[in-house]
């Protein structure tokens, strides 16, 4: 078999392959290996790890604040004479063992409590976000992997085609039969490609080490890669997964807590203004002396602080209320982010399940046929070698866009799943 029908078989070959890639997609078996990366970053995860010890640090503050603080236990020596250090020569000499309590203002402790809950709440529902969008990411960088896999090997694909444009080209040259810059344009072509297909394994490195580093292995361990991801689809109106948000979404369950906080918080600066309590016994060991038998003594104690340094406490109250103010602007530019978030999600998933339809049903074929038809009228004479060139290098770039639009689409959908918190 001579070059140029070795060369025109290997196309058509090339071509029927295109198409049998595009049909597999159909049949493309199941792959649990996304789910299992994900079970694995959401085990392993170091950042995910760090909250949830962050959440366990603010749930051991809860018992604390409703906690009254350790009672005092004191020892005297109470009316010695300096000179002598005798407790038997006066009256009112004596050893004092006296105990007390600090006794907040009744409510106190349970408004203490209550901003602790409500805080550890916060970091709880921080942590059920994390993991969302942990989930998000481990998607994003698998299917960047799968694309940069994918056009790995469509671009070697090609280059193998191009060497034997570029032997086609030579052998025509030789005898005549061709131009010089058949060659030189052939030969630009596979520099070309040559040039992206660096580009394309480099990117290829960098999207397996991400996807790694979020389920915590070595940056280069090897990653089971789906063929033929499917095409990207909604099944839930963009209406539900905006009204729906509000209740699954973690991050609003965290803004919530946040704004009862700032009311919990400003209960207690409200409370402040009230006085705290102490409660004390005493004791007191008396020995015999010249006016008495040395009887002991005992004592109550009962004091209350003043709180009539009402500035700080006002600043206290005003702190809560700043507090509170913030916290519902906030809620309401989260939920105008994520409505946003979900809207524009939503359409790019739209728009890229389109696109891949497009190239997968339209383009590709018809740059197929096209190629073909070039093919044809190479062999006999009526297409130039460039346009048969230009026709191969048509289709190859198709092919990468479709790529593109499914990978683009699955990142969209994993966006949009984490956005409205499915």
């Amino acid at each position: 078999m001579n070059m140029p029908i070795r060369f025109l078989v290997a196309l058509l070959l090339f071509i029927s392959m295109a198409e049998y890639v595009l049909a597999a997609q159909e049949n493309a078996p199941s792959s649990q290996v996304l789910e299992e990366l994900i079970a694995m970053a959401l085990a392993d995860n170091p950042e995910l790890k760090a909250a949830e010890a962050r959440l366990h640090l603010y749930e051991h503050k809860i018992i604390p604040a409703g906690s009254l603080n350790d009672p005092s236990l004191s020892l005297s020596l109470s009316n010695y004479p300096v000179d002598t250090f005798a407790g038997n020569e006066y009256a009112m000499s004596g050893k004092v063992v006296k105990i007390s309590q600090d006794l907040p203002f009744p409510g106190k402790l349970a408004a203490r409590t209550e901003v602790a809950e409500l805080q550890a709440k916060w970091y709880q529902a921080l942590l059920a976000e994390q993991q969302l969008q942990l989930t998000r990411q481990v998607k994003e960088a698998y299917y960047s992997l799968v694309y940069a896999g994918r056009a790995v090997v469509i671009t070697e694909k090609n280059m193998k085609l191009l060497d034997d444009f570029i032997r086609l080209t030579e052998a025509n040259y030789e005898v005549g039969k061709g131009q010089q810059q058949d060659v030189l344009k052939a030969q630009v072509e596979r520099a070309k490609l040559l040039d992206r297909l660096y580009s394309l394994r480099q990117q290829r490195v960098t999207s397996l080490a991400a996807l790694n580093r979020l389920v915590n292995r070595p940056s280069a361990t090897a990653v089971a890669e789906v063929s033929d991801p499917a095409l990207a689809a909604i099944g839930t109106p963009l209406a539900d997964l905006q009204k729906n948000s509000e209740t699954l979404r973690p991050m609003y369950a965290a803004y919530r807590s946040l704004i009862d906080r700032y009311q919990a918080q400003h209960k207690l600066a409200q409370l402040d203004y009230k006085p705290d309590f102490k409660v004390g016994l005493a004791y007191v060991f008396r020995e015999p002396n010249r006016a008495d038998s040395g009887t002991d003594f005992a004592g109550i104690e009962v004091a209350v602080n003043l709180p009539i340094f009402r500035d700080k406490r006002s600043a206290g109250v005003a702190e809560a209320e700043e507090g509170g103010r913030m916290s519902l602007a906030q809620y309401d530019d989260f939920r105008n982010q994520v409505l946003f978030n979900i809207q524009d999600a939503y359409s790019q998933v739209q728009t890229s399940h389109d696109q891949a339809s497009l190239y997968k049903n339209g383009i590709i074929p018809q740059a197929g046929q096209a190629l073909e038809s070039a093919i044809n009228g190479y062999q006999v004479g009526k297409i130039p070698f460039l346009g048969l060139l230009d026709n191969l290098m048509t289709l190859y770039n198709f092919e990468l866009q479709y790529e593109k639009a499914v990978s683009d689409g699955q990142r969209s959908l994993a966006r949009l799943e984490a956005e409205s918190g499915l």
